[in-house]
């Protein structure tokens, strides 16, 4: 039972509905527009944007309609590589593949449409987005024992065409968060690289949390929601950049 009241704190935190870790302007759907957008963390293997929710897994991407109480299929998509991530924006699904970043479009939300894809070598592979700019880390490690372990960042002011701008080499990368000019990335038991991203496509290392282990993160204004072996945790950053332990929910308990 402590276990189930756990994951549903886990997955209120990361479909919870509006613009959570992002302006309006970068949420999964412009400024204005209208119904509401799951939020989670890069390693979300599932979104929730208005009436549909949509999943990855294996080599498909599954999509339901979601009608009160029902949750009805309305079709599969085989995306010919091993999906593990997906993440919301402006209207696309971001999904990330052991062999890279695959792009589809919403015109149709019962029928996304494939616009595009940015290959990579076979690695560990999620994705976030801010801007015009999405920023992917690859790992190596199982089941990615081929992977490179750096950050990449790409321009993707042109859904149909993402550009590879720069890569950041890392020790591990795992998750990570975009949030107005930080770019946190989580590397287990490593720690935490903190990135300014005033300049979105040169990432400036500002701070390397060694005191936190997390494997993935949410960054909302100055709250940082961080997930780890041993639960979540949720911390305050303030001026300085410390961080401020606000409450934690340990697995098992």
């Amino acid at each position: 039972m402590k276990k189930l009241a756990l994951l549903f704190v886990a997955i209120s935190a990361w479909s919870c509905t509006g613009d959570v870790g992002f302006t309006n302007s970068d949420s999964g759907f412009e400024s204005g527009a209208p119904g509401n957008t799951g939020r989670g963390g890069s390693l979300a293997r599932f979104t929730i944007i208005d009436d549909f929710l949509y999943t990855v897994n294996g080599n498909d991407l599954k999509v339901f309609q979601l009608n009160g109480a029902e949750t009805l299929p309305k079709g599969s998509i085989t995306l010919n590589a091993f999906a593990e991530t997906i993440f919301p924006f402006r209207n696309h699904l971001l999904i990330g593949t052991r062999t890279g970043m695959h792009i589809y479009g919403l015109e149709n939300p019962e029928n996304p449409n494939y616009v595009s894809q940015y290959q990579h070598f076979a690695s560990c592979d999620p994705v976030v987005a801010q801007g015009n700019h999405a920023y992917v880390t690859l790992r190596n490690g199982t089941p990615c024992m081929w992977g490179q372990n750096q950050l990449d960042i790409l321009d993707i002011s042109s859904f149909s065409n993402p550009i590879h701008r720069n890569s950041v080499q890392m020790q591990n990368p795992q998750g990570l968060a975009a949030d107005r000019e930080k770019l946190y990335v989580c590397e287990g038991q490593n720690g935490m690289a903190i990135f300014d991203i005033t300049d979105p496509e040169f990432p400036q290392l500002e701070d390397y949390k060694t005191e936190v282990k997390p494997f993935d993160v949410i960054a909302f204004g100055n709250k940082l929601i961080l997930t780890g072996e041993n639960g979540i945790s949720q911390y305050a950053t303030n001026e300085t950049g410390q961080l401020q332990l606000l409450s934690t929910i340990q697995l098992g308990e």
